[in-house]
Parts: structure tokens; sequence; C-alpha cells
């Protein structure tokens, strides 16, 4: 069966005109920030696949400077990293100028490497858990329903970070000083 090309009925019609009205509140248009950047696409799939690109590209990263990496051998964290348990949380930019990290859990991981994507840069953070504990875990509750401990979130605008975060990156070559700097860890992964 050939799919229409045409819309004849008069209803169809009306959501036709309807949605057309509504697409430049979903679409973006000429000054879309996004436009011509190399990670536009990853906007466009759904948020789960967004961690894993996410890891993907920490994992990437992380090999490409000659860091050893490998799965972890649990889901407590998502790589190790010469020797350290990493948790990886992943943002792209949010229209409102900041980045949202979810779903930051208490479980079994040495850091948490936050990486923010904007359409043209890259931000990046090598959280010790102890600070998430002391900053986020139990202070941030992402879900609020039956007390909402559980998850965590870290929100803020990607021009100021929270103050203490500082110590732990911003850029990239802030995250690749602090790793080497940690030295090798004693935690291994599927080899």
């Amino acid at each position: 069966m050939t799919p229409k090309r045409e819309i004849t009925d008069p209803d169809v019609q009306l959501l036709a005109g309807l949605a057309t009205t509504l697409a430049p509140d979903y679409i973006a248009g000429p000054n879309d920030p996004w436009e011509g950047s190399p990670f536009k696409w990853i906007l466009s799939i759904p948020s789960r696949a967004k961690g894993a690109v996410g890891e993907s590209l920490v994992a990437g990263w992380a090999a490409a400077k000659g860091f050893d990496v490998v799965r972890s051998t649990n889901s407590e964290a998502d790589r190790v990293i010469e020797g350290h348990r990493i948790e990886i949380k992943f943002s792209t930019l949010w229209k409102s100028g900041g980045f949202k990290f979810q779903q930051i859990r208490d479980q079994e991981y040495d850091y948490c490497f936050c990486i923010g994507i904007s359409p043209f840069d890259a931000q990046a953070w090598l959280i010790p858990k102890e600070v998430l504990q002391t900053h986020v875990i139990g202070h941030m509750g992402q879900h609020t329903g039956a007390g909402g401990q559980d998850t965590a979130w870290l929100g803020f605008q990607a021009d100021s970070p929270y103050d203490w975060m500082a110590p732990f990156g911003d850029r990239l070559a802030d995250v690749q000083r602090l790793m080497k700097s940690a030295g090798r860890g004693s935690h291994r992964g599927r080899q």
C-alpha cells in the first residue's frame, strides 16, 4: 500500500495545522546553537542511550590518553580506568545553559567522571565518591517520593559549577592530570 501524500480528512487537516504551529517550539530553528556540531546527533537519541554514548566517549578518550580502560566486573561502576572504579555521568547542555548529571547513587566506585557536552565544547570533572557524599548524595535528591534519597543529581550552569568542584576539573586536561596524579588503583575489570 502506497502511503498517502495528501491529507483529505478534515480532522487530520486540523491536527496538521496545529502541528505546524507547534513545530517551532520543538524543532530548533536557524539560531540552533547545535547546528554544525559534531555532537548534535546525540540530542536525538533516547536518554538511556545517551548514557552509553557518554561511557563510550569517556572510555575512548581515556584510552587515547594512554590510560588502561576495561569494563567493570559489576554494575556498581561503568569502567575501571587505571585500576580505579569509575562511574560515568553524561549530560548535554540543556536549553537553560546548564548540565544535569542524573542517577548518582551511593554505589561501589572510587570516582564519578562527569562529562558535559556543549555544541562545540566539553567540560569534565573527576569527583571522588567521598566528595559526592559530602555535597550530592543524600543532599540533592533526584526523586522526591518516599524520601527520594536513593538517587541524586548534580545540576548547575555550565559557566558556574559549584565552588567545591574546582579542584576536580572543568577541562578534560584537568581530569587527565587528576587521573595521572591518582596513580594506579588496585581494582581490575574484565580482562
